[in-house]
């Protein structure tokens, strides 16, 4: 009989072993994605350029449109190359102290995405008093993707509240973050907690992203338990937990 602790073991090299394939293949693809994606978007931009003779206004808007999918799809590369890096431990995340409830109330004053439809984020809680280690830049567009996510599930008029809190969590201290329609954020905080809903269009691979960038501070990224098909709480809201230094 094998000993439970070799089974484990083995299971453990299997894992591994598989995780190092898949980021390879992640790794090729994203090369040979980027080299013609790179051409085109450069004959593309040389062809907004030109000038003998000059474009039509209908020429030039659609080579500007055609400019501006090319630059998302190169943005998609770019994501999953960094998926890929974080995945296979090839991208070390800067430590340096900062305020994540700060950070937040600074990515919610930028983020524009859904005030044509009536549709506002607002802050609630604590402004400060969120000490963690982490990446600041990395930290602040996981944030910014979660906010336009959760926006972007409001057809229109509605308030979405951020309501940033201390919470004594696992012997130690949390900084929460409770992103969710202005009526349910207690609702949302309160509920059983389930695997955050990712499978939103329009937002490339921004949100697998920011998960792993929250975890890989040693945080938690997720949603209310519910079905996200049908239970607006459960796709609408987003909670995010994060270890305090002090």
């Amino acid at each position: 009989m094998t000993p439970r602790g070799d089974d484990d073991n083995l299971e453990r090299q299997a894992n591994d072993s598989i995780l190092s394939l898949a980021v390879r293949e992640v790794s090729l693809t994203v090369h040979e994605m980027r080299t013609p994606g790179s051409v085109v978007g450069g004959y593309l931009r040389m062809l907004l350029r030109e000038t003998d003779p000059a474009l039509s206004d209908r020429q030039r808007h659609m080579i500007e449109e055609a400019n501006k999918s090319c630059a998302r799809m190169m943005a998609i590369v770019d994501e999953l190359s960094d998926i890929g890096k974080l995945d296979g431990g090839w991208i070390t995340l800067a430590r340096q102290p900062l305020d994540v409830f700060s950070l937040v109330a600074e990515v919610a004053e930028l983020v524009h995405e859904a005030r044509d439809r009536e549709v506002h984020l607002t802050l609630r809680g604590e402004e400060r008093g969120g000490r963690v280690s982490g990446d600041t830049t990395r930290l602040r567009a996981a944030f910014d993707a979660i906010f336009r996510a959760i926006l972007r599930e409001k057809p229109g008029l509605a308030t979405v509240v951020a309501e940033r809190r201390r919470v004594a969590q696992d012997g130690g201290a949390a900084a929460v973050v409770i992103v969710s329609d202005e009526a349910s954020v207690q609702e949302a905080y309160e509920r059983k907690p389930a695997p955050f809903y990712e499978k939103r269009g329009g937002l490339g691979l921004a949100l697998p992203l920011a998960r792993r960038i929250i975890e890989g501070h040693g945080g938690r990224l997720w949603s209310p338990a519910g079905a996200a098909e049908t239970d607006p709480i459960a796709r609408g809201s987003a909670i995010v937990s994060l270890p305090l230094t002090e």
